[in-house]
């Protein structure tokens, strides 16, 4: 099988990691994905004359090709939030009542440090005095170490860390940043889409950029019932997932099979399977893996069970929502300590190969699954007779 991308410069990949770096600096929480939009409009006004793009009242966005195609969409699909702070209410200037948006252990919150962040990007430090149980979030009391006059309620804050950077060398090289989850995969989705949107016949891949997954897949339940995207599309959704031993950091991108609420649709992810499978005999510095992923759930959930073909590719990932040893600190083991999340660089290069290679080849002839598994009873000599 043909290489997608191995013809990738040095130079090339170094601009994907730039770009994986400058997206996953950006702060966003659910329904306050405003600034990672701003990205993606200026993204893509300079693409504005190949690409098509609409948003739904959500925010939801889907990009699609100016080339014609006959064949039946296959969006890759990201969502744009990470669990973080949005403010609530002031209490006065130096001191603001947020609601946290997403799925974080409250020992996380005992008097962590934060940033607040307003309309203007003015950011002030600060540290988490209070958490109160609510619904639908958890709120917490935020005092900041200096005045802030101009915070009004929707400013986001989120947790404190030093500056995001790419450490390590060769093969162990790992992008530390703020949210991984899941703009480094919004990320990879890009730099594979870029490449792939200039060949002919490709007319027919696109991207889908979600909001508020990490409050129950509010923006692919949107998408998904409304009508927004086309009836025979086929969803590739990209995640960033909880590593274990059993999928470890650095052994390349998982092709997804479920996670802890479901499986994915299965001719999909075979498909992907077995065109991974014969890339890798051909091409062998390309890792992949192929896991259940129980950490977490993701948005192939929710399209699978409201009737979508939806599977999922992942990255592993370390610190997941940037908290360290959380098995540890479960078991109250460990004090509960938060952490930049962390991806292998390899990971993310291997993950954006597969993209183009699922482009390039999920339509293409497939290999026969019931005539593998004949082959393999022939080979193992086992003949069943009717009875």
């Amino acid at each position: 099988m043909k290489s997608p991308n191995r013809s990738t410069t040095p130079a090339s990949r170094a601009r994907h990691e730039a770009l994986a770096l400058e997206l996953t600096v950006i702060p966003t929480a659910a329904g306050r994905e405003d600034r990672v939009q701003a990205f993606l409009d200026r993204w893509l006004h300079r693409r504005r004359k190949d690409l098509r793009w609409r948003r739904d009242g959500d925010g939801n966005l889907l990009i699609t090709s100016r080339q014609r195609s006959r064949t039946a969409p296959l969006l890759f699909t990201a969502h744009l939030d990470h669990p973080g702070f949005v403010v609530k209410s002031v209490i006065d200037d130096r001191t603001v009542l947020a609601e946290f948006r997403g799925g974080v252990m409250d020992p996380y919150f005992e008097n962590a440090r934060v940033e607040l962040i307003d309309g203007d990007d003015h950011r002030v430090n600060g540290r988490v005095t209070r958490l109160d149980a609510a619904e639908p979030f958890k709120v917490a009391e935020i005092r900041l170490d200096r005045a802030m006059p101009g915070i009004q309620p929707g400013d986001l804050a989120r947790w404190k860390f030093p500056e995001a950077r790419i450490t390590g060398r060769g093969a162990r090289r790992q992008l530390h940043t703020n949210a991984c989850d899941d703009l480094a995969a919004a990320a990879a989705a890009l730099a594979a889409f870029d490449r792939i949107r200039k060949r002919r016949g490709m007319g027919h891949v696109g991207l889908l950029f979600t909001v508020a997954e990490e409050v129950g897949f509010v923006g692919a339940i949107g998408v998904a019932r409304s009508g927004f995207l086309p009836k025979n599309s086929r969803l590739i959704c990209l995640e960033n997932s909880r590593a274990s031993t059993d999928a470890p950091i650095g052994a390349g991108p998982v092709v997804r099979v479920g996670d802890r609420l479901s499986v994915f649709e299965p001719t999909l992810t075979n498909r992907i399977s077995e065109l991974a499978t014969t890339y890798a005999t051909d091409h062998p510095g390309f890792a992949w893996q192929r896991k259940l992923m129980v950490g977490g759930a993701c948005e192939a959930t929710a399209f699978s069970a409201l009737g979508w073909s939806a599977t999922c590719l992942c990255l592993p990932l370390g610190n997941y929502h940037n908290m360290r040893n959380i098995d540890e600190v479960r078991d109250g083991e460990r004090p509960a300590r938060l952490g930049r999340e962390f991806v292998s660089i390899e990971d993310y290069h291997g993950l954006i190969e597969l993209l183009e290679l699922v482009a390039d080849g999920l339509d293409g002839k497939g290999n026969d699954l019931p005539g593998r598994l004949d082959a393999l009873r022939r080979r193992n000599g086992v003949v069943f007779k009717r009875r």
